[in-house]
This record gives structure tokens, sequence and C-alpha cells, in this order.
């Protein structure tokens, strides 16, 4: 790895961190500013170094750091919306890897962030049902599932996918400047 990267990741594994608490309760999944973060490190870093990033975010909070949003340790594997984390690691490696598999454009960006809230989001909402029927004994039907853990939080994860592409466009040229 290069000096950039070890600064970097580290970085926006930070700034994953702050996302965590920049949140608005609401019931069922909160919503936070994580996902933009985690866009950003695919959009950035492309797929391996987000990916790693997310990943060290999620080593960090299974270690017992309240990096969470609603704490930390190993047992947050056992909470319900512990699949969105494991999604933002999939989601960034996913943005990531659309964004560099050639030449830069709106509609690549565009793609690669909309393919990692996909990805997010399937594996958060899947996680959830999994969890909350089979190891909770609460099992939750498929329209609030659908309605809390997609319809109310997915609107604002939208624009945040805007931002990320509009931020890619304007900051991966620039940074390639700078490093070159």
């Amino acid at each position: 790895m290069k000096t950039k990267d070890l600064t970097m990741i580290p970085l926006f594994t930070a700034l994953i961190i702050a996302g965590a608490y920049i949140r608005i309760p609401i019931p069922v999944c909160p919503i936070t500013l994580q996902f933009l973060f985690t866009t950003l490190a695919g959009v950035l870093l492309g797929g391996k170094k987000g990916a790693a990033a997310c990943g060290v975010y999620l080593l960090l909070g299974l270690a017992g750091l309240p990096v969470f949003t609603g704490g930390g340790g190993i047992s947050y594997v056992l909470r319900p919306t512990f699949g969105y984390i494991l999604g933002f690691i999939a989601g960034a490696y996913l943005t990531g890897t659309i964004i560099y598999s050639g030449p830069l454009t709106m509609k690549r960006l565009f793609t690669g962030c909309f393919a990692g809230l996909l990805t997010v989001y399937a594996m958060g909402m899947l996680y959830y049902w999994l969890i909350s029927r089979f190891w909770l004994g609460t099992p939750i039907g498929i329209w609030p599932l659908f309605l809390y853990c997609f319809l109310v939080p997915v609107p604002g994860d939208i624009l945040l996918c805007v931002l990320s592409s509009v931020l890619g466009r304007r900051l991966i040229p620039a940074m390639k400047k700078i490093t070159a």
C-alpha cells in the first residue's frame, strides 16, 4: 500500500464513524450519514480500498469500540440493523468497481452509486428480516419492513447518491492530480 492509501482508508473509516452519530431517529432503522461516507469511500478510493475502509469500521465496532449507531461489541451481530453494516462493505466495493471499470462519466458514477445503494438496502433488509424472525422471535411483516427499512430512509439516500456522484466527478480528477 502507498502512503496515500494508509491515510485515506483510516480517514474514511473516521468519517463513517462520525456519520453513525449524525442521525435522525425513526422507528426500526435510524437514518444516518454513514451511507454518504461509505459511498464516497467507494467513489474516491475504488472498490477494494473503499471496502477496506468499511471493513476497518466493522472490525473496530466488533472489537467493542462504540462506533456503530447503537454502540459496539460482538453482540451487535445479533442486532437487526447489522446487515446494513455488512451492506456498506459490499456497496462500497461494488460502487468503486463500477466507477473505475472505464472512463469517468456521470452515467458511470450514478450507476455505481445506485448499485451500491441497492446492495446496502438488499443486504440490510434481508438481514433485518432474518434476525427478527429467527433470532429475536418477533418477526416483522414484509410491508412494515419495506416501509421502515426502505421507503422512509431511501429518499434521503437517493439524494446522497446524487451528492456522491457530483462530488466524485469533481474530486476524482483532483485526487489524481495531487498524487501524480
